[in-house]
């Protein structure tokens, strides 16, 4: 039986946000350090890094990649 489309994009999104975070993690960095580094509000980012799909937070998860070496 296939999965409903919002679970697997919820599954999705928290598999990039635990990826990200433990990214972070190793580089004992925070959020507020990563939004600062990337020049973007700290609510953004968390939204990023929450896996929202808008067009901002999708390229605002392309700066934290590169950042992270992702």
């Amino acid at each position: 039986m296939a999965m409903p489309v919002e679970q697997t994009l919820e599954q999705s999104a928290a598999t990039v946000e635990k990826k990200i975070k433990l990214r972070l993690i190793e580089r004992s960095m925070s959020q507020v350090e990563l939004s600062d580094l990337i020049k973007e509000n700290p609510q953004s980012v968390n939204r990023a890094i929450k896996g929202w799909t808008n067009p901002k937070s999708v390229e605002i998860r392309k700066k934290i990649y590169r950042v992270l070496g992702m």
